[in-house]
């Protein structure tokens, strides 16, 4: 679903429905869980909880916006390979090379697709669960480094590290 005011896609991962015991009964509340992108490498994500589907829509978009990061893109993969953690979940994700499709499960596939990322290797190692799963695919996608920002720390060009460590094709 894309969002009338900007480019931005919006895709919710997941809808549930909880419930709380309290004194008075059980109070039941929706959970929502949202990932926003512009399929040019910003992402943000979001859960929102409330009453009413639609308010917990609300606020879980409304925290992607506020979520936004930009990931460093080169031909449709990423720089690097990286390795996040969230809870018991742990997501590894490799780049490919071009051609290669999403290879990835559960929310993984949609956070690359809102972000605009075509080939990819991941792996969920430990739990599955979606929320879990979502944070760390954001944080292991936090932890990528543009080819310029990776010269610039080792004090190269980013002609040279393109060129050493990098697909030929960049």
């Amino acid at each position: 679903m894309r969002d009338e005011n900007n480019e931005f896609i919006v895709k919710t991962v997941v809808r549930a429905s909880v419930s709380k015991t309290t004194t008075g009964g059980r109070v039941k509340s929706m959970r929502v869980l949202v990932v926003v992108g512009d399929k040019k490498g910003k992402i943000g994500v979001g859960a929102g909880k409330a009453k009413d589907s639609a308010d917990a829509q609300k606020k879980a978009e409304r925290n992607a916006y506020k979520n936004l990061i930009q990931v460093p893109i080169i031909n449709g993969t990423i720089p690097h390979n990286t390795f996040a953690k969230n809870g018991a979940t742990k997501v590894q994700i490799n780049s490919a090379k071009q051609g290669t499709g999403i290879i990835a499960g559960g929310v993984v596939r949609d956070v690359m697709h809102v972000a605009g990322i075509s080939d990819i290797v991941s792996k969920i190692i430990g739990s599955s669960s979606p929320h879990n799963t979502i944070y760390a695919t954001f944080n292991a996608l936090k932890q990528l480094h543009s080819v310029e920002s990776i010269a610039a720390r080792l004090g190269k060009t980013a002609k040279e590290i393109r060129s050493r460590y990098f697909f030929k094709k960049i």
